[in-house]
Formats: C-alpha cells, structure tokens, sequence
C-alpha cells in the first residue's frame, strides 16, 4: 500500500512521494472548462491548499505527476500557463506593515519561479499588477492566479478590530490588481475559510463566483463514504466503518456528506484511536469569546435555521455566531430548502461525534472553570445509566457546587435557565448521548430530552419556585414518547440564583 499523505498539502510533493492520492481531477478539469474567476471556502485543514497545487501543476502543464488520473488524457500538456501562487497558510501576519512585507516576500518568490524581476520592489500593489503584465508579456500567455487561504491575515487577528480592519483594506489593494488586470488573466482560484463579503474584500470583484455552495462542487476537498469504502478501505481493516462514520463524517456542501481527511489519516496513523484530531489542531478562542458576549444558548446549535447569510455576513465588526460556526467547521447543513418568501433556507447541525463532543468539551470547561471534569461526568453518567435519580441530583449539585463564583458573576445569563440549561446540556453532550433541544409536542416544547436505549428522560429547567415537574405533567410531553416501549422519567430542575446550585430537583418514573 502506498504510505499516506500525513502532512503533506503540496500535490507535486506528494506525487513525486507516490503517497496516496484522493483523484480530484475531474472536478478540478470541470472547474477550469467552465469557470475563470471562481471562490471557495472550507474549513481549516479540509484539503484547499492540496487542491490548489493540483490546479497550479495542470496549468504548468506537469503531465508526470497525473498518471492513472482523471485528467491524464483529458487535457493538452502543452498548453501551460504562467502561475503566480499567493500562499497565506504559513506563517502570521501581525499587522498591516508586516501584511505587505510578506506579499511582496510571496510576489518575489514568484518573480524567482517565472524568471521575472519586477521594478516596484517597496509598492506590493504595484509589483502584483507588474508581475502580472510581464508575465504574460513574456509567455505570451494569461496568467493564472491561485490566492491560498487569502483571510488568514485577517483571521489571525480577529480579536483585534483595529489590526483586521487595517488589514482587510490592505489584502482589498492587493486583491483589486485583478479587476484591473482582467485583458491578463486566464484564471483565478481564491480559497479561504470565510467570505468577507460586506468587508469590501470582494465589492469590487464582482467578477468572482462563489462555488462554496455550488453542489457539482460539494465534493471538492474531503474525503466521500466512497472514498473510505474503496481507495481507503485497505488501510481501515477491522475498522467499524458505522462508527467511523459517527465519529468523522458528516460535513455537508450540498453533495456527498464528507470526511476531513486530517482525521482519517490521524485516525488510521494512530492505530484506529477515536480521538479529536481536527478539533484540538486548532479552536479559536474568539469563538468563545463571541458566545460570552453574545450570552448565546448552546442547545440552540443543535438546530439551527439561517438563510443566504451563511455564505456573505462575515462581517469583522459584526460577527454572527452561525455564520462563524458554519465557516470554520463547528456546523455543517443539515438540510437546504427553498422558502417562498424568504429564499433559500438552511438548517445547520454539529457535523459529528468528533465535533459534537469536544466542542461542548471545551464550552463546559470554559464555562465552569473546572478542572475535575472527569469525576463529575462519570457520575453522572453512571447514575444516568443506572437511572438512579438521587445520585443524578448529588452529582449536579456537586457540579455546581465547584464553579466560580466569578463565572456567574462576569454577565447576567446565570439569573436565566439558559445558563443551567447550556451547562446541564453540554455535560450531556460532552459524554457522547442524544440530547434534543426545544422538542417539539403538539402542546409545546419540552427543554430537554435524553434518549437512551431503554430509557428517556424528559428535563425542564426553572429558575425559581415554579413548579418544573407540574408544567411536564400539565403540558403532558410524555405522550410523544409514550409508544416507543422505553420507560420514561419525568424531571422538574431548579435554580436559585443566590446559591447559583439546585434548589429543587423532582422526577417521576411512567
């Protein structure tokens, strides 16, 4: 078996490796036949960068390196273009003076690979147009532009307006060289994680179309259920493939639902270990610190319904939390719909176990401040399975009893079920159980349900002295459930703000 591609995202280097090789040649050839400005956004680590170094050796016309591929005899060799490769995935730009010391570094390394000597050394707009111009001049060809991950910049410094804001006017110079340079140009391929959209990056590169919802498209970077089941199938021998798919798949664009390859080959690499490969490579904080400013309520992700803004409002000094979500990775679509009055609609979900447990892993400590997660989630977890209810209330009060005073008292959402509810949902969550929010009856919906299974568990949450059991009782959410042979248990949760613990705790078994 070829060995495997761990760390590796440049297609030459790879074939020259002969490491294994998801063929993305057919849609790389579609794209190029019937595309000339195109955009696409994934999240980190889904294959962008392979992809564009493929398109980058088509162009240079390198037939050696497409051997028993879909392209090999699909495609003229010796029609090659001039590339110029702008790569912003190495390395951190800090500010707007070291933005363009950097894309002039990345412009002279070009000059270097094309033989070409620009006269506008100090001015990087300037050196990109003339590079450009001499280019084709001098190959008497369009040149093809291939910008990787060109939000990096700006994603580095998200926590900072001031610095994003500066260097989203900058990449917006650099970037409008294009429109100006259209009677030059072949080709353009632009990767990134978001689209800033309403950040001017784009206003005047209304020329480009965006392909990341485009479904022949969908298929462009990850790994399909195919792929594993074939190409991929002799190095998963003795895998569970239903649980390898639980754990891994499940990201959407519109086609095949998807693997990040990162973890499928960290996955087999370790020896068939289930484990966070893609999320620990990399969560931001400014995540975090958008859901505390927000005082967002977690058991919402769990369905989620938002319209075309998912492609177009990552807005730097108005972040939607969605749309933020969905462009990294942490949501995925569930399902799309067109919507007569609103246009097409979008129900998002947590993509997988992978994402589904560490995500809210890593809410829960941030949320409690906790550092003996552990011991409280396995007794919870255990008097869950036991449905031992008593053991289930000591071991929340427990919980409780351990966060920080500062934690409650840093905003306001602790005077809220939302706050108890997020922090009892994500240790659910967290241990890898059903949990549905907002479950819909036909006499409301119910806060919680945890669907085990031979049990379900019907939670509603109170701050205060309000009976929570008698509103499940009076509203009879059981009924649902009544049919599907599990027992059912019935519990009333509540709150005191002062003591910020449980205050009541009273279940009933049907």
């Amino acid at each position: 078996m070829k060995k495997l591609p761990i760390g590796r995202q440049t297609f030459s280097e790879l074939r020259l490796a002969d490491e294994l090789y998801i063929d993305k040649t057919e849609i790389a050839l579609d794209l190029i036949d019937n595309y000339r400005y195109t955009f696409l956004s994934r999240p980190r680590r889904f294959g962008k960068s392979l992809f564009v170094t493929t398109l980058k050796e088509i162009f240079e016309g390198k037939r050696e390196y497409f051997k028993d591929l879909y392209i090999y005899d699909k495609w003229d060799w010796e029609d090659k273009y001039p590339v110029i490769h702008i790569d912003f995935s190495k390395g951190r730009v800090a500010d707007r003076e070291n933005l363009d010391s950097r894309f002039l570094q990345i412009l002279k390394e070009n000059q270097d690979n094309l033989g070409i000597e620009c006269e506008y050394i100090d001015d990087s707009a300037g050196c990109f147009r003339e590079l450009i111009v001499k280019s084709h001049k001098k190959y008497n060809k369009p040149v093809v532009v291939l910008i990787d991950e060109y939000d990096k910049p700006i994603l580095d410094n998200i926590e900072k307006p001031e610095k994003s804001n500066s260097i989203r006017d900058g990449l917006y110079n650099l970037y409008s060289v294009l429109k100006g340079s259209d009677e030059y140009i072949k080709f353009v391929f632009i990767t990134g994680v978001s689209r800033f959209s309403k950040t001017s990056i784009f206003s005047g590169l209304n020329m480009i179309e965006d392909i990341t919802l485009t479904p022949r498209f969908g298929n462009i970077c990850g790994y399909t259920q195919n792929d594993i089941e074939t190409t991929l199938e002799p190095y998963l021998q003795g895998v569970d493939l239903e649980k390898l798919k639980k754990w891994y798949n499940g990201y959407n664009f519109l086609a095949d639902k998807l693997y990040n390859p990162f973890n499928i080959l960290l996955f087999i690499k370790n020896n068939f270990i289930y484990d966070n490969y893609w999320f620990s490579s990399g969560t931001p904080t400014f995540l975090i610190r958008l859901i505390e400013k927000n005082q967002y309520f977690l058991p919402k992700l769990s369905n989620l319904v938002v319209g075309k803004e998912l492609l177009d409002s990552f807005d730097i000094n108005r972040l939607r939390l969605e749309v933020v979500l969905f462009q990294t990775g942490y949501l995925t679509i569930a399902k799309s719909e067109i919507d007569m009055f609103e246009g097409i609609e979008y129900t998002l979900k947590i993509p997988n176990r992978e994402v589904l447990i560490s995500f809210n892993n890593y809410i829960l400590e941030y949320m409690t401040d906790t550092i003996s997660l552990n011991s409280y989630k396995n007794g919870i977890y255990k008097a869950l399975l036991a449905k031992d209810m008593e053991a289930l209330k000591s071991a929340f009060v427990s919980m409780f009893a351990s966060i920080p005073y500062n934690n409650y008292t840093k905003n306001s959402i602790s005077k809220f079920e939302g706050f108890y509810a997020t922090v009892v949902y994500t240790y659910f969550v967290s241990l890898g159980i059903e949990v549905i929010t907002e479950d819909v009856t036909n006499h409301g919906r119910i806060d919680l349900t945890i669907r085990l299974d031979d049990a379900i568990f019907i939670v509603e949450f109170k701050v205060g002295k309000e009976d929570a059991l008698k509103q499940i009782k009076d509203k009879n959410y059981a009924q649902k459930y009544l049919s599907n042979g599990r027992n059912i248990y019935l519990i009333g949760m509540n709150f005191d703000e002062e003591e910020r613990n449980l205050c009541g705790f009273e279940w009933e078994k049907i």
